[in-house]
């Protein structure tokens, strides 16, 4: 597939909304608690949704159809919506957009991790090597700079969170590309058109669904994080721009642009444009937070990009 303007446009504004989420949770963390903050996005998203992607729960026999799935449809809804996002809130109450988003970026060394324990998949030798160079940039990354002393560091609790988040993705990740025996061939839930045409789920059917069990788990995080916590949310108009901009474009235009764009190119180009959110977090960072990236946050930048690269060889 060449890459057109079009699908570069489509593969490119993803990342840089998704590194716009990271700058703007950054700038709504201490107004709203991360955890209420995680719910009201996806319990917003949820209601648009409804709308988008009602005709997956449109008849009884649809519901159904998912209610018989609510073991797999569960755990997605807690990996992808209830936790990924919860822990990077969490995570930039005291770490920066551009450590979350370098974090996020060793996808690859957790897909590796979650494939090998979970669904017995041996690595090739360039994973192997690819997962390697993209350790080393985390490394960098947790080691501010400096990997000698990595021994010595003290965790920012903020990046350990990133870490928890970034292999409950990885999770998802796996649980989309291998799903149950109940979710995949002719097992799949479908619809019937209007016209007679059965079809399986479109993007906003397939999040509508795990949104409807994710967001039992965000807002039970956050009545947990109620109860623990006596913080109250200060709402503002600024806030509420904010929130409004974390529904619309990382929650809901980059997901059905990403899908669109890696069906038409598949998921290895994509994940070299995925990797450019690090470097829009730097530049929104030092734009809108005043924190200017420093020079090992470039070198765990190359050295991740370096791994996405080598793992993705044939």
């Amino acid at each position: 597939m060449t890459l057109t303007p079009r699908l570069i446009a489509m593969l490119t504004l993803p990342p840089l909304m998704w590194a716009g989420n990271a700058v703007v949770g950054r700038m709504t963390v201490p107004h709203v608690p991360p955890l209420m903050l995680n719910a009201i996005r996806w319990g917003v998203v949820l209601l648009v949704l409804l709308v988008l992607g009602r005709q997956a729960i449109a008849t009884a026999a649809r519901r159904g159809e998912i209610l018989a799935r609510w073991r797999p449809l569960g755990l997605m809804g807690l990996l992808g919506v209830g936790a990924y996002n919860a822990l990077q809130y969490l995570a930039l109450t005291t770490s920066t957009p551009i450590n979350v988003t370098l974090i996020a970026a060793s996808m690859p060394l957790w897909m590796l991790l979650v494939g090998a324990v979970f669904y017995a998949e041996r690595p090739r030798s360039p994973q192997v090597i690819g997962a390697a160079l993209s350790l080393v940039g985390v490394a960098t990354v947790l080691g501010r700079g400096q990997l000698s002393a990595l021994a010595d560091v003290q965790f920012v609790r903020g990046d350990v969170y990133m870490l928890a988040a970034a292999a409950s993705w990885a999770g998802y990740s796996w649980m989309l590309a291998r799903p149950p025996a109940s979710m995949r061939g002719e097992a799949r839930p479908t619809i019937t058109d209007a016209d007679g045409q059965r079809r399986v789920w479109r993007w906003d059917e397939a999040l509508l669904v795990q949104a409807l069990f994710g967001v039992v788990w965000a807002g039970g995080a956050a009545g947990l994080e109620a109860v623990v916590s006596s913080r109250q949310p200060e709402w503002s108009p600024a806030v509420g721009a904010a929130v409004l901009y974390i529904v619309i474009g990382p929650s809901l235009i980059a997901y059905a642009l990403w899908g669109r764009a890696v069906a038409a190119v598949g998921p290895t180009t994509a994940g070299i444009f995925a990797n450019l959110t690090p470097l829009f977090a730097a530049l929104l960072s030092t734009a809108l937070l005043g924190e200017a990236p420093h020079g090992y946050h470039a070198v765990a930048f190359a050295l991740i990009v370096a791994g996405i690269l080598v793992s993705s060889r044939r």
